[in-house]
């Protein structure tokens, strides 16, 4: 799609820290897969949302986990959470829907 003055702000990131970044309507779609506070246990001190920014940071760069900026939260949390995503299949489950809800967008914008 040819970038025009309607669209460009559509899509502008320049508010956020990373252009991975999610924005909020973003995050209301991935937040339901990120798993509920525990009730038992240490009370959870990480944000989910930072901690879904890294891992879209991750995806978007290719870097490693040790080269992981130092404004997401620790390696370890993020990689826990990852792997806890991936190996439950929520991941291929998220990319699935949001296919698929793009798909629904882009046949009703015809």
């Amino acid at each position: 799609m040819p970038w025009t003055e309607i669209t460009r702000p559509y899509y502008e990131r320049r508010g956020q820290r990373y252009a991975s970044d999610c924005s909020d309507e973003e995050w209301a779609l991935a937040a339901p897969f990120m798993p509920p506070v525990s009730k038992v246990g240490r009370p959870r001190t990480t944000d989910l949302r930072t901690v879904w920014n890294a891992i879209q940071y991750m995806a978007a760069t290719g870097c490693q986990w040790a080269q992981l900026p130092k404004d997401f939260p620790p390696v370890a949390t993020v990689r826990y959470y990852f792997y806890q995503r991936r190996n439950s299949g929520l991941l291929d489950l998220l990319n699935e829907i949001l296919v698929s809800a793009c798909r629904v967008v882009c046949r009703a914008a015809r």
